[in-house]
């Protein structure tokens, strides 16, 4: 097969490599627009995993690649003059220009043509001379640009600059991340070793401070002597050093985030940076580009067509890819947003950005550094005023006014619809009392409605009769008497998402029968099926507002430690905050001041009449997953803040469940984001929701000072006693069990010691 390569950088020569070790009667030719020696960065990161799989595919190749590696294991974080350093991450790195000069030899000696410092004049022109064409051009791709309408490129520019330097600088015991502060806002560098006499240095900044120094405005020498001065404590009298002299004017880039619908047109199959990139803060493009080349030259050598073999080759890849840029993703946006970590104690920012990618979780780095992570445990239970005490974070207390939990762990609402009435039956007070006895240090009620026509459907419970009232302090008297778990009352009305079928029929679906009327915000129907609710008026505000006040005194004289106004998910306080269900032209709508003026008004009712000992929460959806039509990002926090200043304790931060146009992102933990943001930029108390479902995540979450409990709702309903058992198998003795149970915990923990399974991953 003819080939050639559009570019010479590692991802091109390796394929070449790999093709001409399945073929050597291939013949391949590799296109280089730059001489042999350029290169833009300076070192790349490899891990031992991909070090194997060089191996397997060419050991030559891949043993003298291992010579010269410079091998290290720990990550220091340096901020404020402090360094923290942990161990156990095991990296390894070589010179990007000494690896390119070691696969052009091992190219050369297997008889595949380098031509460097040739342009590609005529892409369309080398498709008819070449049997296969690989676009491995990079980042800029003149290729992918060219077929633009085939491969489908998605292109996202990143906020921050960075400049890939050099030094002479030592940085041999570890990969640091270096913190400094200046006059213009916060800038930081990447430093790692990769040979004896040489470390990368990536100077990283906000393009607002970027702008701030006046690196917009400097050409290369001075952004380098700029960065000296900055930096001169960690550079030990070393300069910094660039090879992208070569480019006229800044070296300055913004990453972009590259990923292509399409990997391949005709005979052009894009490899490498050209068709998917991964952000160096992870140091994994090369492993990207080098084993994408192998998978790509295996599939051309073993597939009866090109075409074949290009959707095995985008099949196979693909979703590797995604995994890896969906951890990219995250580290680069926890340095976007680093500023908002950086008031963190230093444990907990070194912690925070150890685990940024969500690729090295709790129990993983107990694994790498036992020692460093048991220190870190430590001081979070110091933190929580629990001195001297080593337990996992899920299992430090909490205090919010005069309630005092035992653990960061919370039962999330779970809707049951077995309500008569709305009085709940011996099905809720089993649900609940299963629950409270499970370890727990906080269970919430279901969502409990302040009128009839208030409830979400038939089956769902209130708080609007004497009897209701009676239900509920039986089982706040049992739980109360039998655990020390608290328990929550979330207070809610469902709005213009009443009158529907049970949880199990048809989900937000009109009944067939005995509709009642519903109101809202504004006359929109939650969707074709469903009747347009009533646009509520002044009169009607009133008495919901009261409703939900009289609800309050209720769940307090019922004897609840907390209750929660249900102001997300499209119920009817959320439909006053989100403009996809408000579009009022008075006072309570348009601006986010308006919509927020009647929640805040019935959060200041409730909390009026809610003792001052006890506190209250809100539940928010922080996003609408519509983009800017809807809630979303900045506008999430200010809601949060109007709460927090009207005297909310704690933010419930959920996500979505407000219009049926929203396309919600899934993930594990994927509504933390939002958990964190409100937290971190404000300093506002938070609870993380959605898909969290290990002692892993929760550990990883409190630690990260990503909120201060997590709710767990699934979870709980496969396992009442999820806590006790996540206890068990953490090792963790301390954790209270009901006494009757005590036999079952021995059992447990013995299990535990031996290392058998107790039905929860750590």
């Amino acid at each position: 097969m003819k080939t050639i390569c559009l570019g010479g950088g590692p991802a091109g020569l390796y394929f070449a490599i790999s093709m001409k070790l399945r073929n050597p009667e291939h013949e391949i030719t590799v296109l280089e627009r730059n001489k042999p020696d350029d290169t833009f960065g300076w070192g790349v990161v490899l891990s031992d995993e991909t070090l194997e799989n060089l191996a397997r595919n060419d050991a030559k190749s891949a043993e003298a690649i291992r010579e010269h590696f410079a091998y290290w294991d720990d990550i220091a974080v340096i901020k404020d003059k402090l360094k923290i350093t942990s161990t156990g991450h095991g990296f390894c790195g070589i010179g990007r220009k000494q690896m390119l000069i070691l696969l052009q030899e091992r190219a050369r000696e297997l008889g595949i043509e380098l031509k460097f410092e040739t342009e590609v004049e005529d892409i369309e022109a080398l498709m008819k001379e070449y049997d296969l064409v690989v676009a491995s051009d990079g980042i800029n791709s003149k290729t992918r640009t060219h077929f633009a309408e085939h491969f489908k490129p998605e292109i996202d520019r990143r906020a921050c600059k960075f400049v890939w330097l050099g030094t002479h600088a030592k940085f041999d015991d570890a990969f640091t991340f270096i913190f400094e502060k200046t006059e213009h806002g916060w800038i930081w560098a990447h430093a790692y070793q990769f040979d004896d006499d040489t470390a990368t240095f990536i100077v990283e900044c906000s393009e607002p401070t970027w702008e701030a120094i006046g690196f917009d405005k400097m050409g290369q020498e001075e952004t380098i002597a700029t960065c000296e001065r900055i930096f001169a404590d960690h550079l030990g009298g070393h300069s910094l050093m660039s090879n992208a002299k070569h480019l006229r004017g800044s070296a300055w880039l913004n990453f972009n985030r590259v990923l292509c619908e399409k990997w391949h047109h005709e005979n052009v199959v894009l490899l490498g940076d050209a068709s998917a990139t991964a952000h160096f803060s992870i140091g994994s493009g090369t492993k990207l580009a080098l084993e994408s080349a192998i998978a790509l030259a295996e599939f051309v050598n073993t597939e009866p067509t090109l075409e074949k073999a290009f959707e095995r080759y985008q099949e196979d890849r693909r979703l590797d890819v995604l995994r890896l840029q969906s951890a990219a993703r995250n580290s680069t946006e926890w340095f976007e947003e680093v500023e908002r970590y950086l008031q963190l104690d230093p444990v907990q920012f070194n912690y925070s950005l150890l685990t940024r990618s969500q690729r090295i979780s709790h129990e993983n780095l107990r694994l790498r550094d036992a020692a460093w992570l048991r220190e870190a445990e430590e001081w979070f239970q110091a933190q929580a005023g629990a001195n001297g005490v080593h337990r996992a974070p899920m299992f430090a207390p909490f205090q919010l006014r005069d309630m005092r939990l035992k653990n960061r762990v919370v039962v999330s609402p779970m809707a049951q619809y077995k309500a008569v009435d709305g009085t709940p039956t011996d099905w809720h007070f089993s649900h609940y009392a299963e629950r409270a006895k499970g370890g727990a240090g906080m269970v919430y009620i279901e969502m409990t409605c302040v009128s009839p026509e208030g409830r979400i459907t038939p089956g769902c419970p209130g708080l609007y009769k004497p009897e209701h009232e009676a239900a509920w302090k039986r089982l706040t008297d049992f739980v109360h008497a039998e655990t020390d778990a608290k328990l929550c009352m979330q207070i809610g009305h469902s709005g213009r998402k009443g009158s529907t079928q049970l949880g199990w029929e048809t989900m937000d679906a009109p009944l067939t029968a005995d509709n009642w009327a519903t109101m809202s915000a504004s006359a929109l129907p939650w969707a074709d099926a469903n009747e347009p609710p009533k646009e509520m008026d002044r009169a009607d505000m009133d008495m919901v507002r009261d409703q939900f006040v009289e609800a309050a005194k209720m769940a307090d004289r019922a004897g609840f430690d907390m209750i929660e106004l249900h102001a997300a998910h499209g119920y009817l306080i959320s439909s006053f905050i989100s403009p996809m269900s408000n579009i009022r032209t008075d006072e309570y709508g348009g601006s986010l001041e308006n919509r927020m003026r009647y929640p805040l008004e019935v959060f200041r009712a409730m909390r009026e009449v809610w003792p001052e000992e006890k506190p209250m929460s809100v539940r928010i959806s922080a996003t609408d997953w519509v983009g800017e039509r809807g809630v979303d990002g900045e506008e999430a926090v200010e809601i949060a803040q109007m709460f927090r200043d009207a005297g909310v304790d704690i933010v419930d931060v959920s996500a979505g469940q407000t219009s049926i146009e929203a396309r919600p992102v899934y993930g594990r933990m994927f509504q933390t984001p939002f958990s964190d943001r409100i937290r971190n930029e404000r300093g506002i108390p938070t609870m993380a929701v959605g898909n969290i479902y290990e002692p892993d995540h929760v550990n990883s979450i409190l630690m990260a000072g990503r909120a201060d409990l997590v709710c767990l709702a699934r979870p709980h309903l496969a396992d009442p006693y999820w806590t006790l058992h996540a206890a068990a198998a953490l090792g963790d003795e301390e954790t209270a069990w009901p006494l009757p149970y005590l036999p079952g915990r021995d059992q447990m923990q013995r299990l535990a010691q031996r290392g058998e399974g107790l039905g929860i991953r750590v």
